[in-house]
């Protein structure tokens, strides 16, 4: 029983090493995106110095990433300074629930994008497949209204790779390494915006 247990315990070791080295590995693969993170990065700075304001949404672990961006930009990433404009589609369940029902799940983010967004905001659309028909309905609808779109994704990049002005794919198949290195980007476009809005002193 003893040896039993013990080689369940090297087995989970054994697990857990294999998913932080493909972690780590897909990471450090992804430092080849950075033009297209500069060029975000750049895409959301202009519009924010102009009075835009930064969109972002997805479906399930990324809605949760859409919110967390949003929260560093008008909360604080890693400094105090006055706050930055940005809303997460996710964040209200009236409105999700009450489109869902009225309209059909696809055009959760569609219909809030069209009520807050308008021409020089910045969407950042978030999906690891990038085929979820919610996401591609809300980027149809800014590219109609003059708002300016990222797409994170991942894979091959779906459809959202080539609907967005600035596609970001991370290079993986995995969906959960994939949230990973979104967490990561996401962070990163929080310091640079702060940063060029408002430098350290």
């Amino acid at each position: 029983m003893k040896r039993h247990r013990a080689g369940a315990a090297r087995s989970a070791q054994d697990d857990i090493t294999s998913q932080l080295m493909e972690s780590s590995r897909v990471l450090a693969a992804s430092a080849s995106l950075a033009p297209e993170l500069a060029r975000a990065a750049d895409l959301m700075i202009a519009s924010l110095r102009k009075k835009g304001r930064i969109i972002s949404f997805g479906n399930g672990g990324s809605a949760c990433d859409a919110l967390n961006f949003a929260s560093e930009l008008v909360g604080r990433y890693s400094r105090n300074r006055p706050p930055i404009d940005a809303v997460a589609l996710t964040v209200n369940p009236a409105n999700l629930t009450a489109i869902a029902n009225d309209f059909g799940y696809e055009e959760v983010f569609r219909r809030q994008l069209e009520a807050h967004g308008r021409k020089g905001d910045v969407a950042v659309a978030i999906s690891t497949s990038g085929d979820s028909p919610n996401v591609l309905k809300a980027v149809a609808a800014a590219r109609r209204l003059g708002i300016a779109t990222i797409g994170l994704t991942g894979k091959d990049g779906g459809r959202l790779k080539g609907l967005v002005d600035v596609p970001v794919r991370v290079p993986s198949s995995t969906v959960a390494r994939i949230q990973e290195v979104h967490i990561t980007v996401l962070q990163i476009w929080a310091s640079l915006i702060e940063d060029a809005l408002h430098p350290a002193p």
